[in-house]
């Protein structure tokens, strides 16, 4: 018998949800992928943008700091 391992799916966000979540606007977020310093995005389409949750948090992560 072979044992398949089946890789978990990760969970992708809307502009409009990444947005609600960290308390800013979708046009916010289009500023920040067009200077390059916001979450890493994929393009679907050409069009539909999508955040990963692990680019989310790696964001969020590099985002800290001790001191201002």
């Amino acid at each position: 018998m072979t044992t398949v391992t089946i890789p978990e799916v990760e969970v992708l966000h809307t502009p409009a949800a990444l947005g609600d979540r960290l308390g800013l606007s979708v046009g916010a977020l289009a500023q920040m992928r067009y200077r390059g310093n916001g979450p890493r995005f994929i393009k679907l389409g050409g069009r539909q943008v999508r955040y990963r949750e692990s680019d989310i948090q790696a964001w969020l992560d590099q985002q800290t700091r001790d001191r201002t």
